[in-house]
């Protein structure tokens, strides 16, 4: 089998803009909640997010960005940034051999919501002939394809808030398995919206907390629903010998992949954690590696009680050594079809520097007999890192990365 590195990072997140920003976040223990700012929150019980405030392009002008949706200004974004990190020359590469996989939960919400408004005000003429390329999930790839010159497979996986875990997973094995040498991987949201935050408040899901540092608090017994956030993440996955080849900078590998279905409800996960346990285990044996070598799990850790206990199970379940435990989504939010890039992102960006980032503001953790890691990094070697992401429909991924050595 061919191994498989990470070979460039691009973000945009509520905690940075870069792979630097984001270092600094998890060690300073910056929180990227706040209140909403996006649009008027006065009739929604709903009053923080984790937004990406500021936004400024570094590689396009604004005409560039002029009839893209908010998700896939963030993904061009994140994708340019990553090649760039990864000292990637498209015009010297096989760009046949040059694939992305771009998820995205929930797409161009925006722009809907700002055409059904032009629709019942205006009327069907002033309809804009790009609403749907802008509103469209795949149409991230596909503005990131002409960027960077990918001529290979490209492609978007739509699981919810596992989607650009799946993407990452899915892209590893095209280059695990021969079908190309470079992938970007990852994925992108920008759900902060009149309608989607409604939507997700008429289902009861989000925290309706004011104070930022007790919202997004996952394992917390005080934890009541989950922080929506906003952003993107991208993955510059490569064939290890090709890496080498060009002398990239290696931050780590990705090594496992495992991926399970509840077959139980649409949006509530299976309160057994089996089907979590069956992804983690699955991605244990692709990596061919024993259990007791996970040394830190990121958790979905969504802040949610049935999520948060459901997994705490799972992971139980499975591992006895007590590997430690977070949920970075406490400091971003939760970025659902962007939440397992984001977190692989982080994931990587610990093996390189050998810490285990901790979920912060969590002061009254339950009693679930996870190892927690809680409002401090703790600086040590770690081999392997595993990553889970959970999607309502019931899809359950685990990504395991891996230390790079020689």
């Amino acid at each position: 089998m061919r191994r498989v590195c990470i070979t460039g990072l691009g973000v945009v997140s509520p905690i940075g803009c870069s792979k630097e920003e984001v270092l600094t976040s998890l060690l300073e223990k910056k929180c990227g909640i706040d209140l909403i700012t996006q649009f008027d929150t006065t009739e929604f019980k709903t009053k923080l997010a984790a937004e990406v405030k500021n936004f400024e392009t570094k590689y396009f002008t604004q005409r560039d960005f002029k009839f893209n949706d908010r998700f896939v200004k963030f993904a061009r974004e994140a994708a340019k940034m990553a090649v760039t990190d990864s000292n990637l020359d498209v015009d010297s590469i096989d760009n046949s051999r040059f694939g992305a996989i771009i998820s995205s939960g929930i797409g161009g919400i925006g722009t809907i919501e700002k055409f059904a408004d032009v629709m019942k005000e205006r009327g069907p003429s002033r309809i804009s002939p790009y609403f749907i390329p802008m509103i469209l999930i795949n149409l991230a790839v596909g503005n990131i394809s002409i960027d960077n010159k990918i001529k290979g497979h490209t492609s978007s996986i739509v699981t919810a808030c596992a989607a650009s875990a799946n993407a990452i997973g899915e892209a590893f094995l095209k280059i695990r398995d021969g079908y190309q040498d470079i992938m970007l991987a990852g994925g992108a949201e920008a759900s902060i919206t009149p309608l989607s935050v409604g939507g997700f408040e008429a289902m009861r899901a989000l925290s309706f907390e004011t104070d930022k540092t007790k919202a997004s608090i996952p394992f917390d017994q005080g934890r009541n629903g989950f922080v929506m956030g906003e952003g993107s993440a991208i993955l510059v996955l490569e064939e290890y010998e090709h890496a080498k080849k060009r002398n990239a900078h290696i931050y780590a590998e990705i090594v496992g992949y495992g991926e399970s279905s509840d077959a139980y409800h649409i949006t509530s996960p299976d309160v057994s954690g089996e089907s979590v346990a069956l992804a983690m285990e699955k991605a244990i044996k692709m990596a061919n590696i024993k259990k007791e070598e996970i040394s830190y799990i990121n958790a979905h850790g969504t802040s949610t009680k049935l999520n948060d206990e459901t997994e705490a199970k799972a992971i139980n379940k499975l591992f006895e050594h007590k590997p430690y435990v977070s949920s970075t989504k406490s400091y971003t939010g939760h970025l659902l079809g962007a939440a397992g890039a984001i977190e692989a992102l982080i994931s990587a960006i610990s093996l390189e520097n050998s810490l285990i980032p901790p979920s912060i503001n969590v002061l009254n953790p339950e009693d679930n007999g996870l190892n927690l890691v809680l409002n401090e990094c703790i600086k040590t070697n770690v081999n392997y890192i595993m990553s889970n992401s959970l999607g309502f429909g019931g899809h359950n991924v685990s990504l395991i990365f891996k230390k790079y050595e020689e």
